[in-house]
């Protein structure tokens, strides 16, 4: 859920209980004023018929009126002033009204009299009070909500930049990560922060490809001479008769750290952009020059191959298609398990390569890092393959996915939309 769509939630709901609180604290207050209004009318009329009654020593005459009543009743004893609310029959219908009840002595006889006024036009005005209020309320809820809409989204606009500068930042860009000024000391602090952890990260990155550019050219020499020295002892039948075990053990290290020297030397090289992707590359082409590549090797491993190709040309670099293809193939071969089955299917939008295998699903979060190696894995490798395939899709723009379906079949899926 969106911070905004949260936050108006929350700000609508606690609106809602304040309106409805001052609602109804309104109504009783305007139905208090009102009522008192009325009571200080009829009190106004008491006061008439009090004064009439000592002015003449009698009670005053009774005329018809729509909006009053007026009842004398003898009483035995004396009546004390009240102000109450009443129903009376008025054109064969209850009606609400408002009365004020006292005591007065004429003549020595004790009267209750009572003064009554109708409340219909005190609650239809209660009511058309109550009706605006209400609209009044939901209108300013709706133009509080929209003028909150745009001041926020105003507001958090530096923020959405800096989401979308994070979202388009990698670490191996050259510069630093520039984000824009803003006036907001919260956003200002966190584009300062975010700027000095993209430095900080982009210098660690630096030193460890440094090191890794270092570390692989240094390796060379030392693997030229550790060759050579094997070639000589190779050569002399006397120490590889006696030897043979550790002569393999040697030739078997040096081609693993080969390996890894090539696969170090060819990681510097995507990461330092030394590939010009402007070659018409035919996808399809590579894909059946690697079937032929490694037919020998699936069928001794009895593996059922299915491949739907159609013709596809891109603007990438031949070696590293090339790369990219025979990494994911040769690991669709190299972990699958006997008798197992290898499904590739190319068209305009995608490559999929897809195995069975003995091992359960991989690590999504560490898949595509340096060195990773399931726990399940026991063959030899230097764990580089799909780190350098990752390198070399991201280097293209090119989206690299890996899913894990339920009939225990790995599928790595290239797409070529940029």
């Amino acid at each position: 859920m969106k911070l905004f769509t949260r936050y108006s939630q929350l700000n609508i709901a606690v609106t809602i209980g304040i309106f409805l609180l001052g609602s109804c604290t309104f109504y009783f207050l305007i139905r208090y004023v009102l009522i008192n209004e009325l009571d200080s009318t009829l009190y106004t009329e008491q006061q008439e018929i009090t004064e009439y009654a000592r002015e003449h020593n009698a009670l005053m005459e009774i005329l018809p009126a729509n909006d009053q009543f007026v009842t004398y009743r003898m009483v035995d004893k004396p009546v004390v002033q009240r102000f109450d609310n009443t129903e009376l029959v008025v054109d064969q219908r209850l009606e609400p009204f408002r009365e004020v009840a006292f005591g007065l002595s004429v003549k020595g006889n004790n009267y209750l009299i009572t003064v009554s006024k109708p409340l219909k036009e005190t609650q239809k005005l209660l009511a058309i009070i109550i009706l605006v209020s209400i609209l009044m309320i939901g209108l300013i809820l709706l133009v509080s909500s929209l003028i909150n809409r745009r001041l926020l989204h105003k507001l958090w606009q530096p923020f959405y930049n800096t989401i979308e500068k994070v979202k388009g930042y990698k670490v191996a860009q050259k510069g630093v990560l520039e984000l824009e000024e803003t006036k907001i000391d919260e956003f200002s602090l966190l584009n300062q922060s975010i700027t000095a952890m993209t430095e900080r990260v982009q210098q660690d990155y630096a030193s460890l490809k440094e090191f890794t550019s270092h570390a692989a050219h240094e390796m060379q020499t030392p693997l030229a001479v550790i060759r050579g020295k094997l070639d000589m002892l190779v050569q002399n039948e006397a120490v590889l008769k006696n030897n043979p075990t550790q002569i393999s053990d040697i030739e078997k290290a040096v081609h693993k750290l080969s390996r890894l020297y090539q696969a170090l030397l060819l990681l510097t090289k995507v990461e330092n952009r030394q590939f010009i992707l402007n070659e018409p590359v035919e996808i399809h082409e590579i894909i059946e020059e690697k079937l032929v590549e490694f037919s020998e090797l699936m069928e001794s491993r009895k593996i059922d191959l299915q491949v739907f190709l159609k013709p596809v040309d891109v603007v990438f670099h031949n070696q590293l298609a090339e790369i990219v293809i025979g990494n994911l193939f040769y690991n669709a071969i190299r972990y699958n398990k006997p008798g197992g089955k290898i499904e590739i299917s190319l068209d305009l939008k995608r490559l999929m390569i897809s195995n069975t295998s003995a091992v359960s699903m991989l690590d999504n979060d560490r898949l595509f890092q340096r060195f990773y190696r399931h726990e399940e894995v026991k063959e030899d490798g230097n764990g580089l393959g799909l780190s350098i395939v990752k390198q070399i899709c991201d280097m293209a723009g090119y989206q690299l996915f890996y899913f894990y379906t339920e009939d225990s079949m790995h599928t790595f899926e290239v797409y070529f939309d940029r």
